[in-house]
């Protein structure tokens, strides 16, 4: 029985939407990019508007190198990303190959999408509501915050102005993902920074004859510091993995199988709301070499959709689905009998008289009624409780004579004990030998068989008086129901407490039977 509930449990769909928790059954995965400017992801940070009106920062990261740029805008429009894009980045960083972002609207709309088509560069985007595939934007956000933090509260309020310097000081410092700073991976040298201009410091520590030497030993060590930038980000990459593996419960998913998504956006903040959606979902396919899977919904023609593999929840077959997409009522509703007629019950009572094997009463009345006066509700619920079956009459004479005799009775009164001054030694019983004339018997009618009720006799009110230990005398006393003479009367018992309490002291000291006041 046990295993019974628990599997029926296990099976209940509103069970499965509201208590399964969500978990990690796909393991991490990682960006590749070939060199800088390769692959370039964007992102969006929302802060508190400045003194200028700028409340949003556009953030574009080169995936390689780990070089950042923020730009400050007053709104996230469609025209102001790719104003951006166009003016601050492409024309001094040059055009990456892809770029990489979620699914906003102003990185999703038309106007983004046929800039980037005319420039020849490739668009790709997240699975909704999945930021960790485009992690790097994310990371950086969390730094730059840190930074803007430990401003001021003065300069705070001008955070915009900041933005430049603080991004500055990020890309000259060494990365512990590469190795190197962004600003090298990115141009092949360090950065030159005040402090080394205050003290005369050369950053290679070797002078250059010729552009052509220049090239060349740009180029070498370019090469070894992008072998070791990808040996270093390959062994985080690596541990990384190892660590968000470790809780992982992996569990694949074939075409044609049943799940359920993720109740994400608006409806999921409830603190009541389910944590999967109702609509059950049929796995198409997988993309290649990611965990990302395509799913239409059950019985509808419709595009696909792409969706991580944490935001689905695979369906065991013996999971009840409803059908046409609505939840099945916990108890359905008993059916509805047509209206009994008074006929139709006689008609029942019959068939039942005549028939005496248990099982064989058939309700003909509910297969077939017949277009009758309708009874009232009230009438209806006693005929269901007591059917009414044909009167039968008794017929009972006004006197009923019931014979009664006597046997001879002859009864030894020698062995019971003498009751003084009732009966004597002598006395006899005699014998009766005669037998008696009927005794008509006659039922009472039945108002006069009813007894009515007693009435409580009221005991007219009396005052208890105590002329002396021991004596007591009562006397009646004429109530009459008025207020005040009520609160007076009230008031004359509060004052005379103290003394009752005295006299019944007193009393209780001098009298023999225990004295009880009420």
């Amino acid at each position: 029985m046990r295993s019974e509930v628990e599997s029926y449990c296990h099976s209940c769909l509103r069970c499965i939407q509201r208590k399964t928790l969500p978990t990690r059954t796909a393991p991490m995965s990682h960006l590749q990019s070939q060199g800088p400017m390769d692959l370039v992801c964007i992102d969006f940070l929302c802060l508190e508007p400045d003194a200028s009106g700028q409340g949003n920062i556009l953030v574009v990261t080169d995936h390689f190198t780990r070089y950042a740029e923020a730009f400050s805008t007053k709104d996230q429009r469609a025209p102001t990303v790719a104003k951006v894009l166009m003016e601050k980045f492409f024309v001094h960083y040059g055009l990456p190959r892809r770029i990489h972002s979620d699914q906003g609207r102003d990185f999703e709309c038309r106007l983004v999408g046929q800039l980037l088509e005319l420039l020849g560069i490739q668009k790709t985007r997240t699975t909704p509501y999945h930021p960790q595939g485009d992690a790097q934007p994310e990371r950086f956000n969390r730094t730059l915050l840190n930074m803007l933090g430990t401003l001021s509260n003065r300069e705070k309020q001008s955070w915009s102005r900041h933005i430049a310097t603080l991004v500055h000081a990020y890309n000259s410092t060494k990365s512990d993902a590469t190795g190197y700073s962004p600003y090298r991976l990115m141009f092949g040298r360090e950065a030159r920074l005040p402090v080394d201009l205050a003290f005369g410091l050369s950053l290679d520590q070797m002078s250059v004859a010729s552009h052509r030497n220049y090239v060349d030993r740009l180029r070498k060590n370019l090469a070894s510091v992008f072998k070791q930038a990808r040996l270093t980000s390959g062994n985080r990459e690596q541990r990384n993995k190892q660590n968000y593996d470790l809780r992982v419960r992996i569990q694949d998913l074939q075409p044609s199988d049943r799940v359920m998504l993720k109740n994400l956006g608006v409806s999921a903040r409830h603190k009541l709301a389910d944590r999967w959606s109702s609509q059950v979902y049929i796995v198409c396919k997988q993309l290649l070499g990611l965990p990302v899977y395509q799913i239409r919904p059950d019985g509808k023609a419709v595009p696909l959709k792409n969706w991580h593999r944490n935001h689905l929840l695979p369906l065991r077959e013996a999971v009840r689905i409803p059908v046409g997409g609505k939840l099945p009522l916990p108890n359905p509703p008993a059916p509805r009998l047509t209206p009994v007629t008074r006929s139709q019950q006689t008609r029942v009572v019959e068939e039942s008289e005549g028939d005496s094997e248990e099982g064989s009463f058939c309700l003909d009345w509910v297969r077939s009624p017949e277009p009758e006066e309708v009874i009232p509700v009230s009438e209806r619920w006693e005929s269901n409780l007591r059917p009414e079956a044909p009167e039968f009459q008794l017929e009972v004479p006004e006197t009923l004579e019931i014979p009664v005799v006597l046997e001879n009775v002859s009864i030894d009164y020698s062995s019971m004990p003498s009751l003084e001054g009732s009966y004597s030694e002598e006395m006899s019983v005699p014998v009766v030998d005669e037998r008696t004339e009927p005794v008509p018997v006659v039922f009472p009618p039945e108002e006069e068989m009813i007894e009515p009720e007693s009435k409580r006799s009221i005991r007219p009110p009396q005052r208890l008086t105590y002329d002396s230990p021991g004596h007591s005398t009562e006397e009646a006393v004429t109530t009459v129901r008025r207020l005040p003479e009520v609160s007076a009367m009230l008031a004359e018992v509060v004052r005379s407490m103290s003394q009752l309490e005295d006299v019944y002291l007193t009393h209780c000291m001098f009298a023999a039977e225990p004295v009880y006041i009420a």
